[in-house]
């Protein structure tokens, strides 16, 4: 019999549901309107803080199909996270209606990212009979902006930048119809009602407006001009792909002398000539987050050798909004899109501050009067091993919401110092934020401070405690000391694996295999090459790669050969300056030789480091790939890349692992002498790449069997490394463990926050039993 059904089948019944996760912005309250309607139910639906309440009221038959539809008809990016039902009196109303937000003290409802522009408003947009035929801020319920324009929860029009623009009354109509895609779309605008593009010179003068200052800009891409265009989060720097001397004139502006440029493609045709695109990367570009998907570039494409120099790979995107999809239908050509800042600064969004800062850079400015609320910079993923994993989150992609064993003091993480994100530990969840950027410059560490304090007025949350790094000079880590709150510092590598456990939702035992370039180890040495066993926030390092002299210290994450010099020192001593046929001690002069001798005698200024992003540094270096970076990973990609070009693989000696240690030391010696004796020897460069890789996969594979721990998490920077990270995976699922990588989460320090969230929650929770 139907659980719902009274002894009497006509008596109507009430029911109540509330529901969290993401139920705001995405259609939610309209799917249960018609839903409700179709089934001739009365009640109503409604934003919470908490997410959204809805009751209907009928029979137990209309009641029961309409729970059934509910289950079966909910899509994405609809989600329910948690619902509560429970009977509530029949009160005998009639209709069914969408009741105003209700306000609480502490917001629990997922926030949704920013959406690309969906295929009905293309359609209406490219349309001359259409309203909306070319405007550039076409939305509805399905697409537009979301987490950029939202200032309160929960997410209606007057608690966004759009309250900013009454609706007109043809928008009105819509928005009120709810047979209309925009029912209750909080973003809904037309030319009519809506924000305006205006075009600037370099000096902030206005030049054009609406369909003129698209056309000049059409135009002025066309003659090679570099311009800054106010884009969903902020700033992008647009210039013509095809264009060498542009793209150069862009590096040059910019100080950006070689790290990859985003490509904007028109559409998936435009993607495919230009890329090798396998299942997986057509979805992940042509997806509701619509990220910078990197993919391998096709060979003698029409792109400036500038955009990637030296990279097999292309980063591309699709228009992720109406204004970026009638400029790149003008143009008919791809677009170098990349950040709008100076180096080292975090994106632009303010007007006045993008003529400021960009000056020099930008020779047109194409702005919008539709504010931004906070930043939002793109996404970057990468498909490894069939897997999406996402590098940078950001639009699209953040903030993520992802659900833990709760905790009963809420807190904020403020991560380490590159790749810098926050993360909020809220109860049963931990939100993590978009990208801000390495924490170098002054704009950067405010736009961090300005963050966390946005994030917690945004959830009406008062944090008991910041998490961060335990690196003490970290500005991450004294902003955690100074903001008056319980400060809980964290271990880096452990934070890692604790973020791929978020990410896979795992708690523990695993095995976390954590490489990355540097991390505080609180012994003195920098870590990098760290296999921890790690339960909630209980960990002991179980294995290392062998730690090695890094002359210079910091500096040598700019010079490869400084690593390559500590690396040849460990294995040969002071007799690693008389090896004067290998490239990089023959470049150097009699002064830096005795400099470099004395660093390494007397152990100034030469920390050791268990670092395998150092190991790669100094094998790139060795290997004659690269010398000196420029941004970084890129020593590291080098000798990736290297191993990609070929199948063959010249096979080194295997990491030795110490017997009856704790922790098992990786001695990577043996290795590495095999890899000069194969380079003397005239093996190919390419093939001495891929055999290193194979042994350290190999490595991974030993520690494991000795662990004797199923779940095994690849995380940490060197994990963004898709040779490293398939060779790792397939051997140990051959193995026989089960083997998780990271997904939404950064395995890079983007993803830090997140893991120091979980790590206070956990040790909260055992300090509070």
């Amino acid at each position: 019999m139907n659980a719902l059904a009274p002894a009497d089948a006509a008596s109507r019944l009430r029911l109540r549901l509330d529901v969290t996760g993401a139920v705001q912005g995405v259609g939610f309250r309209p799917f249960v309107y018609r839903l409700a309607v179709a089934e001739g139910l009365a009640g109503h639906v409604g934003n919470t803080a908490e997410g959204a309440t809805l009751e209907v009221e009928g029979t137990a038959a209309a009641i029961e199909r309409f729970l059934e539809r509910f289950e079966r008809e909910l899509h994405p990016p609809m989600a329910i996270a948690g619902r509560r039902t429970m009977p509530v009196e029949p009160s005998g109303a009639l209709g069914f209606f969408i009741a105003p937000s209700q306000l609480s003290a502490h917001p629990g409802g997922d926030l949704l990212p920013d959406l690309v522009t969906c295929p009905d408003c293309l359609a209406e947009i490219a349309d001359p009979a259409d309203r909306r035929h070319g405007y550039a801020f076409t939305t509805c319920m399905h697409c537009g902006p979301r987490f950029s324009v939202i200032e309160a929860i929960p997410y209606d029009r007057g608690r966004t930048a759009m309250r900013h623009f009454p609706m007109c009354p043809a928008c009105a109509a819509e928005y009120a119809d709810p047979a209309s895609r925009r029912f209750h779309a909080e973003t809904n605008a037309c030319p009519a009602c809506g924000p305006r593009l205006t075009l600037l010179d370099r000096d902030g003068v206005q030049l054009a407006v609406a369909d003129d200052a698209l056309a000049r800009v059409a135009e002025a891409l066309r003659a090679g001009a570099i311009v800054a265009v106010k884009g969903l989060g902020g700033f992008q720097l647009l210039v013509d792909a095809r264009d060498e001397v542009a793209v150069a004139a862009l590096r040059g502006r910019k100080r950006r002398p070689a790290k990859p440029f985003a490509v904007m493609v028109r559409d998936l045709n435009m993607a495919g000539a230009l890329a090798t695109l396998d299942a997986e990367e057509v979805t992940a570009l042509d997806s509701a987050a619509g990220p910078i998907v990197l993919v391998r570039a096709r060979a003698n494409v029409s792109i400036a050798s500038a955009v990637a120099p030296g990279s097999p790979l292309l980063g591309l995107m699709l228009p992720t909004t109406p204004l970026h999809h009638l400029l790149l239908r003008k143009l008919g050509f791809p677009l170098v899109a990349t950040s709008g800042n100076r180096g080292g600064e975090p994106i632009v969004t303010e007007t006045a501050a993008a003529v400021a800062r960009l000056t020099g850079i930008a020779d047109l400015f194409l702005v919008h009067d539709r504010p931004i609320v906070r930043a939002v910079d793109d996404s970057v993923v990468r498909i490894i091993g069939g897997t999406s994993s996402v590098l940078r989150a950001a639009r699209g992609l953040a903030p993520a919401v992802f659900r833990h064993a709760e905790t009963r003091r809420a807190g904020i993480a403020l991560g380490g110092h590159q790749k810098s994100a926050l993360a909020l530990e809220l109860g049963d969840r931990v939100v993590l934020g978009p990208h801000i950027g390495d924490l170098d410059t002054e704009p950067a560490r405010a736009a961090l401070e300005r963050g966390q304090g946005d994030l917690a007025g945004l959830y009406r949350m008062t944090p008991h405690w910041h998490a961060s790094d335990q690196h003490a000079d970290y500005f991450s880590t004294r902003l955690a000391d100074r903001l008056g709150t319980s400060a809980i510092r964290v271990p880096h590598h452990v934070a890692h694996v604790l973020a791929g456990c978020l990410d896979n939702g795992l708690r523990g035992p695993v095995l976390g295999v954590a490489w990355d370039g540097t991390g505080d180890g609180g012994d003195g040495t920098i870590w990098g090459g760290e296999i921890l066993v790690v339960d909630g926030c209980r960990w002991h390092r179980r294995a290392h790669l062998l730690p090695f002299a890094l002359p210079g210290g910091e500096a040598a994450a700019r010079a490869p050969w400084r690593s390559a010099l500590g690396l040849l020192a460990a294995i040969h001593g002071d007799a690693a300056f008389d090896m004067t046929t290998l490239p990089i001690v023959a470049a150097l002069s009699v002064g830096e030789i005795r400099v470099m001798r004395t660093m390494l005698k007397r152990s100034i200024n030469a920390p050791r480091t268990s670092s395998a992003g150092r190991l790669f540094d100094g094998v790139a270096a060795l290997l004659g790939l690269c010398q000196r970076s420029s941004y970084e990973g890129e020593a590291a990609m080098a000798v990736e890349y290297a191993a990609a070009r070929t199948p063959e693989v010249f096979p080194l000696a295997p990491l030795a692992l110490s017997k009856g240690t704790d922790p098992i030391v990786l001695d990577w010696r043996p290795a590495i002498a095999a890899l000069l004796g194969g380079l003397a020897g005239g093996v190919p460069v390419e093939a001495l790449a891929l055999g290193l890789h194979h042994a350290l996969a190999d490595a991974i594979v030993g520690v494991a069997e000795r662990a004797e721990i199923n779940d095994v998490v690849l995380t940490g920077g060197c994990f963004q490394n898709a040779v490293l990270a398939e060779l790792a995976r397939d051997r140990l699922v051959g193995a026989g463990f089960a083997v998780h990588q990271h997904r939404r989460i950064p395995p890079n320090d983007g993803g830090l926050a997140a893991g120091q969230a979980v790590f206070a929650a956990y040790a909260l929770n055992e300090e509070n039993a």
